[in-house]
């Protein structure tokens, strides 16, 4: 049975609760990402100018990176409504042909985990994303007929942690597609320092550094960290985070200071002392945790190559001399 995870980039409901009051509203509130905010602002302001709807975006990237708040600041800027769901929720075509009759003009329509739609929901999408209509069927058998209903113009805005998963049509029809990167410690620390006046913590400089390198590169975690540490300043200290106050706290969360906790550390000790260091199979070395193979992908590794810890060959999984020496382990001999 797979552990649960305590430090995660996934949204929780902890993070639905907070993230709306933390969230940016504009572009010039948002921080990092700057060369996806660059050009959306140049698109933005270009498709007001000829009174358009934006075209249609795309977002990928890691969890937590701040997709969804992209794409309500979206919608702001433009000045228009957003309506909010995504792939798994939608089942049937009809849902999706209902959603998308609702619209008014000029309409944000955002899907979050789009690479999750199914085949006959993503369909319908395509002549709505093409021609701003949509074809339905009436009748049954050789009483079959179909009509073509007109939509207003809107913005279809996707967004999904595993771009290869499109399909080669949905992905043709978006065109605006940003990368969002992981974030740098001083953007991480700019995050924490706006976050902790919205929620009125008090933390120094030290400590919202302390914070940022610890928060894999990652808003979400930054934003849920600096809660727990809130408890911590609060019951324990005098209510300010400083440098040791973030360290106590972190440390005792059992997050250490690249970020990784037990199940970060548990992949590469058990790469490192169970297969050598590698190279070993994805589907092995989950078996060998009892994780989920595409939650070891999608949440775990990414962080772990950025950091130089993991290394993905044809061969397998392997473990850097990095992963070594942050666990305290030497690489065996030849």
């Amino acid at each position: 049975m797979p552990v649960k995870r305590k430090i995660t980039t996934e949204a929780t409901v902890e993070d639905k609760k907070i993230e709306q009051s933390l969230r940016p509203q504009m572009l010039s509130d948002y921080i990092g990402q700057e060369k996806t905010k660059a050009n959306l602002k140049v698109y933005i302001e270009a498709a007001k100018q000829r009174g358009d709807a934006l075209d249609h975006v795309l977002f990928y990237g890691p969890p937590g990176l701040g997709k969804t708040t992209l794409a309500g600041i979206i919608a702001n800027e433009m000045g228009t409504h957003i309506r909010v769901t995504s792939g798994p929720a939608i089942e049937k075509p009809g849902e999706m042909a209902a959603i998308l009759n609702n619209l008014q003009p000029g309409d944000i329509l955002f899907v979050d985990e789009i690479h999750r739609l199914n085949r006959q929901v993503e369909e319908v999408l395509y002549p709505a994303m093409e021609d701003f209509a949509i074809d339905i069927v009436i009748g049954k058998g050789a009483a079959a007929r179909s009509i073509r209903l007109e939509l207003p113009q809107f913005t279809l805005v996707g967004a999904t942690t595993r771009p290869g998963m499109l399909t080669a049509p949905l992905r043709d029809r978006f065109g605006v597609i940003g990368h969002l990167e992981y974030y740098s410690p001083e953007e991480l620390m700019e995050i924490v320092t706006r976050s902790a006046g919205l929620l009125d913590v008090e933390i120094d400089e030290k400590g919202a550094m302390q914070l940022a390198r610890r928060s894999r590169g990652t808003p979400r975690l930054a934003n849920r960290l600096l809660k727990r540490i809130r408890d911590f300043a609060q019951v324990r200290y005098d209510g300010v985070i400083t440098e040791a106050v973030a360290c106590d706290a972190l440390d005792l969360l059992d997050v250490d200071q690249y970020g990784l906790e037990m199940l970060d550390r548990r992949i590469l000790e058990t790469m490192i002392v169970k297969f050598g260091g590698g190279p070993v199979g994805l589907e092995t070395l989950a078996a060998s945790i009892g994780e989920d193979p595409g939650t070891i992908e999608d949440v775990y590794e990414p962080y772990l190559l950025k950091i130089g810890f993991l290394n993905r060959t044809p061969r397998g999984r392997m473990a850097s001399p990095a992963a070594y020496r942050h666990l305290g382990l030497e690489p065996e001999e030849g």
